[in-house]
């Protein structure tokens, strides 16, 4: 079983950057896929960024590639989302996920937010206004 809090959240300017940690802790994090995911007010629940299992292979939503990058320090039980070039529908709160793998199952499908995760934080809240 795993635990997973979020933290890094806040207001930021257009073009600014914030970035968000997830803290890990339980056994056996190597095992899992990790996400994050954000829902805005009003809105479904949308992957932002996945990081694989093993090889740390990233998969990005296209609304955010080139502007986010996730990462993960699996010795320190983190997983990161650095956010660059921050813009106002980037506003949400944003939820760190972990999926534990199943064979035969693509990554990308694991990844999707309507793929069931295994656990969930409670989220950060990321708001961009000027």
């Amino acid at each position: 079983q795993l635990q997973l809090v979020e933290s890094g959240g806040g207001l930021v300017q257009p073009g600014g950057s914030l970035r968000l940690s997830c803290a890990i802790s339980g056994v056996g994090p190597k095992y899992y896929h990790f996400g994050w995911y954000r829902q805005a007010r009003g809105k479904e629940r949308e992957v932002v960024a996945c990081v694989k299992r093993g090889d740390g292979d990233t998969i990005y939503a296209d609304s955010v590639k080139g502007r986010f990058t996730i990462s993960r320090e699996l010795n320190g039980n983190m997983v990161y989302l650095q956010m660059d070039s921050l813009k106002p529908e980037d506003t949400a709160v944003y939820y760190c996920a972990a999926r534990r793998d199943i064979p035969g199952t693509t990554v990308q499908r694991m990844c999707s937010a309507a793929f069931p995760q295994d656990y969930w934080g409670r989220g950060t809240p990321v708001t961009i206004s000027s």
